[in-house]
């Protein structure tokens, strides 16, 4: 399963990293060099929690941000309070 959030669609994205060589200009130098560029990736911080989806509960990849921004709905800790069908209508 791949490294994406369900809910915000976040996945691992690709950058560059620079190497640098010599010393900066405010501090006395004659400036700063490139030397390298170095492929690297970006991952997000990728959870698999339990989350209510579509009415039924259910594993799912999401990212922090989209827990912390409230789009993830997690379960009730206890099964009690989950009523069954024929119970929720007429109760005796």
């Amino acid at each position: 399963m791949p490294r994406v959030c369900e809910f915000t669609g976040r996945k691992t994205s690709s950058g560059r990293t620079y190497t640098h060589r010599g010393k900066a200009k405010y501090l006395g130098g004659v400036g700063t060099k490139i030397t390298g560029k170095t492929k690297r990736k970006f991952k997000p911080n990728i959870q698999t929690v339990q989350a209510v989806v579509d009415g039924t509960v259910r594993r799912v990849k999401a990212s922090t941000k989209a827990i912390r921004m409230g789009l993830v709905v997690k379960p009730l800790k206890r099964k009690y309070a989950y009523k069954p069908e024929g119970e929720a209508a007429g109760g005796a």
